[in-house]
């Protein structure tokens, strides 16, 4: 056992940053480890069976964190995205492919060829499932989450984490001794009872035994708790005949709306994560290569096949919802790859009769390969695609039709907007230039006057009347910006006084070496003021903590102005910060020494 873990420990540090660098995810990289390490092909592991034994906790623990964020009122508020969205991408993807798979079955003398109906619904149910544990990270990886796509992607894998319990509860029904002669009614009452047990426990049980751990402060018996529970719940389903996964996403549901969620799910992550990355090495492990090698283009057209059918029908689905081709495109091409789902569905199949382990390794090998494949092509796309189908707009400025004013405000955001409150205030006109048309409407809702407009544009300077102007306020949140604001002013409008936003200590030697003078360091002065309220608060008298402030103020701008000859040179920088920091501790000492003689 030691070198088994040695073996997947060590297949996991290598294969799984290597995946994510590459752009493919963690779940490629866990597959791609088990093909590496397994009987396949290093042979350092050949005992798939314990691995899997062991792994199938990690499905138990996802599902128990998936029903910790099904809180009733989330869902109900997301109820017609989840239906809508769910079952018009499941049940059509699902019925495409058991026709296929049938069809198949019956012109050919491939592994499905002997398939009856009710094992085409089970493959083809569980084909139609997608990977959350593949789809929500590589689109949060591109910050595609909040989009419309990210959103209905959402929707889709809630709907099929929701679809995949009473499923597992189904497929034993499919076998051909799913209605015995008489009814088991032990059996029965047995799994009537453990779900009793299940709802009673977490209802009325639970929370006391989290409080009284809980004042306890003892952390290591809370964790010890979390998987208890997770692992008692499934047990307890297991026992009484019920899946597993069942009890686990059960007890998650009740725990839902606990005041200890959020720490149950980061005890329970952790060993999640790890659990459910042996599981995928382990479905890496058990691929069967030799049937791919044996009928490469048949495995290939599997999973091409699985691929078109539910990028079209997710597609569909998208373009029936009236989401624009773009975004519908890439909802689709974000779920065509299996589930891991499938692999316990297939499993608990298998188990039951309802399939042949022929056939269930052939459509696990499908999925494995799609597994691999639908992350490349959603890379692809998103490079080479996606732009092409993005409409840019030359934007239409506003034109400035006011007087020229005395001050100009590039970027009016946050410091753009207290500027020209104060500008107000006294009466002095200015014209603000904001080029995010989102944050222009909200201002304008507010009563402020503000243009559209790109302030490194010349031409849009000279219409807000930079050659007429005084003063320039450079305050926009890109630094790059910035830079290529100030030196198109310098160049063009050389008698503006230009004062500028500095993103930090870096920006502002880079906005002096282009002669601006008349800068301030992002969140500099608020810094100034919490430390003198913290030193205040540590016993240091009003004036104490004001003086004190005062000297780290004065000598750190002297010394941004004395490092700017050498600020590319950080071994230099560092020195200069030590020397500058005993210069302030020591005339600190002498201050603090005078005013007490005093």
């Amino acid at each position: 056992m030691l070198a088994t873990l040695v073996a997947l420990l060590g297949a996991t540090v290598i294969a799984v940053p290597l995946s994510r660098r590459l752009g493919f995810g963690s779940i490629v990289g866990y597959l791609l480890a088990g093909v590496v390490i397994g009987p396949g092909g290093l042979r350092l592991v050949t005992d798939v069976d314990q691995i899997a034994d062991v792994s199938e906790l990690g499905v138990v623990m996802l599902l128990f964190l998936i029903g910790l964020e099904l809180r009733p009122h989330r869902l109900w508020v997301l109820r017609r995205a989840v239906f809508g969205l769910g079952l018009g991408q499941l049940v059509p993807s699902a019925a495409v492919l058991s026709g296929l798979l049938l069809l198949a079955g019956r012109f050919s003398g491939l592994p499905v060829a002997a398939l009856s109906w009710d094992g085409a619904a089970v493959l083809g149910v569980g084909l139609a499932f997608s990977s959350t544990a593949i789809v929500l990270p590589m689109l949060a990886e591109r910050e595609l989450l909040p989009t419309a796509a990210g959103r209905d992607a959402f929707a889709v894998l809630l709907f099929q984490d929701m679809a995949f319990i009473p499923m597992v509860a189904l497929v034993p029904l499919l076998s051909e001794h799913a209605l015995p002669a008489h009814v088991p009614w032990h059996d029965v009452l047995r799994g009537f009872g453990a779900i009793a047990a299940i709802l009673l426990g977490g209802g009325f049980l639970v929370q006391p035994v989290f409080r009284l751990v809980g004042g306890a402060r003892t952390p290591e018996v809370f964790t010890a708790i979390a998987l208890l529970l997770v692992a008692g719940t499934a047990a307890l389903a297991d026992w009484a005949g019920l899946s597993m996964s069942l009890g686990a996403f059960m007890a998650g549901v009740l725990l839902s709306d606990s005041d200890y969620r959020h720490e149950l799910q980061a005890d329970v992550e952790p060993f999640e994560g790890l659990l459910l990355g042996f599981f995928f090495i382990s479905v890496g492990m058990s691929a069967d290569l030799h049937l791919l090698l044996a009928m490469p283009w048949v495995i290939l057209a599997g999973v091409a096949a699985l691929l078109v059918v539910k990028v079209a029908v997710a597609f569909a689905v998208g373009w029936v919802k009236r989401r624009e081709a773009r975004s519908a495109l890439r909802l689709a091409l974000a779920l065509p790859e299996g589930s891991e789902f499938s692999f316990v569905l297939f499993g608990v199949a298998v188990g039951s009769g309802a399939l042949v382990k022929a056939q269930a390794d052939a459509a696990t090998l499908v999925i494995a390969v799609s597994m691999l494949v639908a992350p490349m092509v959603f890379a692809l796309s998103e490079r080479f695609v996606m732009p092409r189908l993005t409409r840019t707009k030359a934007p239409v400025y506003d034109p400035i039709d006011t007087e020229p004013a005395p001050v100009i405000i590039c970027g009016f955001g946050r410091v753009g907007q207290i500027v020209g409150r104060i500008l107000a205030l006294r009466n002095i006109t200015f014209t603000a230039l904001e080029k995010d048309a989102a944050q222009l409407e909200v201002l304008r809702r507010f009563g402020n006057r503000a243009f559209f407009g790109d302030a490194s544009r010349l031409d849009v300077l000279r219409s807000a009347g930079a050659g007429q102007a005084r003063v320039l306020v450079v305050a926009l949140d890109d630094m790059d910006a910035t830079l290529a604001v100030v030196e198109l002013a310098k160049r063009h409008f050389p008698r503006l006084a230009i004062f500028a936003r500095a993103r930090n200590r870096r920006y502002a030697h880079m906005l002096m070496n282009l002669g601006v003078r008349g800068l301030i360091r992002e969140t500099y002065f608020s810094s100034l003021r919490l430390s003198e309220m913290v030193l205040g608060e540590l016993g240091l008298s009003e004036e104490d903590a004001r003086r004190t402030v005062h000297l780290f103020r004065e000598r750190d701008e002297q010394a941004l102005v004395e490092t700017l000859a050498y600020a590319n040179d950080e071994p230099q920088l560092i020195q200069s910060s030590q020397v500058v920091a005993d210069e302030l501790r020591g005339i600190l000492e002498a201050d603090l020494e005078r005013a007490a003689r005093v």
